[in-house]
């Protein structure tokens, strides 16, 4: 199997999103971006840091490899929608899929002649379990911008004037 074949694969986690619920997709898709986001930053900073290099890319994603855009965004909203609440249980699902990424899925990358690494698996595992402790953050902050508060921020028995009823009318007057 080519390279090229196996980096278009790395995109096709994406298609496993039509099997999830449209509104969990809402909730964890801006996790997923800032997934993306912050991790092609990494990328970039152990680029530049020297700790890592990519050999072979897509044509449009010059420095970035796709499992970046692909795998990880989809992958995190799965693992957000299976264990988001169960803080325990996501720490662990994470520790198990951050060490098959950085001591399988990476060296194999390697050996494939797709990406250069010149650290420790364990500085790779050690920042994605810090990568994935501030998406959690991020989740637990962005659920509180969508909650609505129980307390009406109006009296009940304020009325406009013209929905108020006419006072009775006194005969005596007339």
């Amino acid at each position: 199997m080519s390279n090229q074949v196996i980096l278009w694969a790395m995109l096709l986690p994406w298609l496993t999103l039509f099997f999830m619920d449209r509104e969990d997709i809402k909730r964890f898709m801006p996790m997923a971006l800032l997934t993306a986001v912050t991790g092609a930053i990494i990328v970039e900073a152990g680029i530049t840091l020297q700790l890592w290099g990519v050999r072979e890319t897509l044509y449009p994603l010059n420095q970035i490899p796709p499992y970046i855009y692909g795998a990880v965004p989809a992958f995190t909203i799965w693992i957000f929608k299976l264990t988001y609440g169960r803080f325990g249980l996501y720490v662990a699902t994470n520790a198990v899929v951050d060490l098959g990424f950085a001591y399988i899925v990476l060296p194999w990358l390697v050996t494939r002649g797709i990406f250069e690494f010149l650290s420790s698996s364990l500085l790779v595992y050690l920042i994605n379990i810090g990568h994935e402790f501030a998406l959690y953050g991020y989740q637990m902050w962005q659920e509180g911008i969508f909650t609505r508060s129980e307390k009406s921020t109006y009296a009940a028995n304020l009325q406009p004037v013209a929905a108020k009823p006419l006072p009775p009318e006194d005969d005596s007057n007339k």
